[in-house]
């Protein structure tokens, strides 16, 4: 090796993907630990532990909890985002009711079964206010989508019952979120069937059950 080349400094880039490595496992770590003792009870060195670094390690990359969960919240966020911008399209909007349930539901349901973490953050009485922010921002943005969809499958529903309609839909959904994550296996294919079949019954009176008319 010459002089030069001992001189040099790593590779930037490797450096940045070895720190990225480490974050994405000091993100992980936490979510095992929120999911198993909750947000509030978690500590830096749990998820250090957890981890299988030391708190010294840890303190590299996060100052404190907070900033680990404002960022694994950031991260959990934008894949949200992406979820429901698959599930909420206007190629899904004018299927039938049972299938557009399927196409609509499937993804955000997946989602939140590979990252229950998710629903434990936002949950947590003292969740971050920036965690806390991004998921009103991102509910809000689920709510037009939802209220888009309704007027789409009925549009001679008045726009305070369309939003009527898409708030009691998300109550409904997010009290069956609860149930799905709380089981496993064949329970939970089944508690999902049970919840299509709730926002089935509850949105074929309003909306209709057949393929909404395609606008040109």
């Amino acid at each position: 090796m010459t002089e030069s080349q001992a001189a040099r400094p790593a590779n930037p880039r490797r450096r940045q993907a070895r720190g990225e490595r480490r974050i994405q496992q000091l993100l992980d770590a936490a979510a095992s630990v929120f999911c198993r003792t909750g947000y509030t009870s978690a500590s830096t060195n749990a998820i250090a532990r957890e981890a299988g670094v030391s708190p010294g390690t840890l303190y590299q990359f996060f100052p404190n909890k907070e900033a680990i969960a404002v960022e694994l919240g950031d991260r959990l966020t934008r894949q949200m985002r992406d979820a429901h911008g698959v599930a909420f399209t206007e190629e899904n909007a004018v299927l039938p009711l049972g299938e557009m349930l399927d196409v609509v539901l499937d993804p955000m349901i997946e989602f939140n079964c590979a990252n229950p973490v998710f629903l434990t953050l936002i949950c947590s009485s003292d969740t971050p206010g920036a965690v806390a922010d991004e998921h009103e921002a991102l509910a809000a943005a689920l709510q037009t989508r939802v209220e888009e969809l309704i007027g789409t499958c009925a549009p001679a529903l008045p726009l305070e019952r369309r939003a009527r309609i898409a708030t009691m839909g998300f109550a409904l959904f997010k009290a069956g979120l609860e149930l799905i994550l709380s089981h496993e296996g064949e329970d939970r294919e089944a508690y999902i069937t049970e919840l299509k079949s709730c926002l089935y019954g509850y949105l074929a009176p309003a909306i209709g059950t057949e393929a909404a008319p395609v606008r040109h």
